[in-house]
């Protein structure tokens, strides 16, 4: 009987991402259109900076096609990057 090796196709470090439904939505309205939709996931981007100023999540308009940036709290920040939202890390410069 041959012994059989694993070997890791990739190691990661920090803790393991939590699988989250494909059916998460988030409620989102418009600055200029004033057009209030759903958007999944996917569709959102969450930044977060080193203040609440240069922590934000931006999304494009479904109904205007315009680039929206709305600033995100520590709620939002938690609901975002639990619902699966891609997350950006800001680092300050020296």
């Amino acid at each position: 009987m041959n012994p059989t090796y694993l070997t890791p196709t990739a190691v990661r470090t920090g803790p393991a991402p939590v699988p989250v439904p494909a059916a998460v939505r988030f409620r989102a309205a418009c600055p200029g259109c004033r057009g209030r939709f759903e958007l999944a996931a996917g569709a959102l981007r969450l930044a977060i900076g080193a203040t609440s100023r240069t922590t934000f999540y931006t999304f494009t308009c479904p109904e205007c096609a315009a680039p929206v940036r709305k600033p995100a709290g520590e709620r939002i920040i938690e609901l975002l990057t639990g619902g699966g939202v891609r997350t950006l890390r800001l680092h300050a410069t020296p």
